[in-house]
């Protein structure tokens, strides 16, 4: 079992910033591919970004490449999610997930709870 705890989200003005931290315990963090995603209302989940184990290997939606960037410290076994140049369409639930492997492609298996982001004009 994996447990995910998101923080980090709030209230923020277009142009802002924020980073979004995940806590993650339970497994072997350092073997496990971690993503953001988000879902806003009426909305299907999209998938944000995603980072290999080793922090090698990235993905970003084309909707937040450039703005955000995911990283992660095994360490601390935490993966984070710095998000520039907020904007409006970037106001969502924001969920963290982890995976059994290290491929940062195909279904994620563990959610944590989310936080929310709200960007504002």
């Amino acid at each position: 079992q994996v447990q995910l705890v998101e923080s980090g989200g709030g209230l923020v003005q277009a142009g802002g910033s924020l980073r979004l931290s995940c806590a993650a315990s339970g497994r072997t963090f350092s073997s496990s591919a971690m993503g953001w995603f988000r879902q806003a209302p009426g909305k299907e989940r999209e998938y944000v970004s995603g980072i290999s184990a080793n922090g090698r290997s990235t993905y970003y939606a084309d909707s937040v490449k450039g703005r955000f960037t995911i990283s992660r410290d095994n360490a601390k076994n935490t993966v984070y999610l710095q998000m520039n140049s907020l904007k409006l369409e970037d106001t969502a639930v924001y969920y963290c997930a982890a995976k059994l492997t290290n491929t940062i492609s195909g279904p994620y298996n563990y959610w944590g709870q989310g936080t929310q982001v709200t960007v504002s004009s």
